[in-house]
């Protein structure tokens, strides 16, 4: 269930915290287009007509640091943009950001770790945004960054030896048949609606949200996407230690990661189909971490998979699936970091009509 979608908290070996630098690095790639949208789209002197203070919503924080560096570009876009905006001396308005997550997020290690220096006051709200947070038009802009390619519940079919798209003997869609893709597209739709019907209710009209998400250029197939590689090296070192009974093929097989990357056609149909948002930009950009190695990615994919998926396997087999997982990205280094250099992530501002 989506609840138990966390990182790993803390600040040890496995922490999100020192292995997230993939996240900071991409998020950092599109400070500009962030900052150049509010700029030419956002219109910061009607949101703030009635109120000096600005609500910011970042949904899927994690436990930082990533959350507060994009918290504090998007602060300091919009107060230039309303400096921009007032021709007489104005008063500088004050910020209210709240960090979600789900409740089994380690939001002590986020509040921990707050910026000395934030310009904004801190709440947190915990929670799945696969459904309502907030009270209707409350918010002035919601952010999320490399979150809502997590799907809310893993395509049950998938999972089912009696349907056409069993996904037996693989963790994932990457290199699965056209049906077991169907399976995950289908799934991602029926969040993303529920996901984009939930932030209009809660964002106020002429309100701005971005997006970041790991994504596909347009055109390439769903079983082909670059970073399917990196499920699939997970996916063989599962398979080898049911191969050696260190855990049941039946439990492997019930096991698919609940991860979806779109392309922005998808994304522009879905979001046209719901109604309530005008288009603002939808572009593909590079994920290049050119000093990202095999066993770096093996870390940040730890950090992200181990916390629920020991609720299916237990500590003790994660801790061998990933220690084989590391090797085998020693052995498949090249190919690893290949595939890092072409996957890509899509940017995606909409306006709330």
């Amino acid at each position: 269930m989506p609840e138990t979608y966390s990182m790993n908290g803390g600040d040890s070996n496995y922490s999100y915290v020192l292995n997230s630098t993939m996240q900071r690095d991409a998020s950092v790639t599109v400070k500009g287009m962030i900052e150049k949208v509010i700029l030419d789209r956002l219109d910061v002197t009607h949101l703030l007509s009635n109120s000096n203070t600005f609500y910011v919503a970042d949904l899927g924080c994690s436990v930082g640091p990533n959350c507060f560096i994009s918290m504090q570009n998007v602060i300091e876009a919009v107060k230039r943009k309303y400096q921009m905006s007032k021709t007489e001396a104005y008063k500088v308005p004050e910020f209210q950001v709240f960090f979600n997550d789900t409740s089994f997020n380690d939001f002590n290690t986020l509040f921990t770790s707050l910026p000395s220096q934030k310009q904004y006051f801190a709440a947190g709200v915990p929670g799945s945004f696969h459904g309502r947070l907030f009270p209707e038009s409350s918010l002035h802009f919601i952010h999320s960054a490399h979150a809502l390619h997590w799907l809310s519940e893993i395509p049950k079919d998938v999972v089912d030896s009696n349907s056409a798209a069993w996904n037996k003997g693989r963790i994932h869609y990457a290199g699965a048949s056209e049906q077991v893709g169907q399976a995950y597209s289908a799934q991602f739709e029926k969040d993303f609606e529920v996901f984009l019907n939930a932030r209009a209710k809660e964002l106020v009209v002429g309100g701005m949200m971005t997006l970041l998400v790991f994504g596909i250029a347009d055109g390439i197939s769903l079983s082909a996407f670059p970073a399917g590689f990196l499920s699939n090296f997970l996916g063989s070192s599962l398979m080898d230690m049911a191969k050696e009974g260190l855990v049941s093929e039946d439990t492997v097989d019930s096991f698919n990661l609940p991860i979806y990357t779109p392309c922005p056609k998808e994304i522009g149909e879905l979001v046209g189909r719901n109604g309530s948002f005008t288009i603002e930009s939808i572009e593909i950009t590079p994920l290049v971490r050119t000093d990202l190695s095999a066993q770096s990615c093996a870390l940040h994919l730890r950090a992200a998979f181990e916390g629920w998926s020991s609720k299916h396997f237990g500590s003790e087999v994660v801790d061998e699936w990933f220690a084989r997982s590391n090797e085998k990205g020693r052995e498949f280094s090249s190919q690893c970091e290949s595939a890092l250099k072409e996957a890509t992530q899509i940017f995606i501002a909409l306006i709330r009509k």
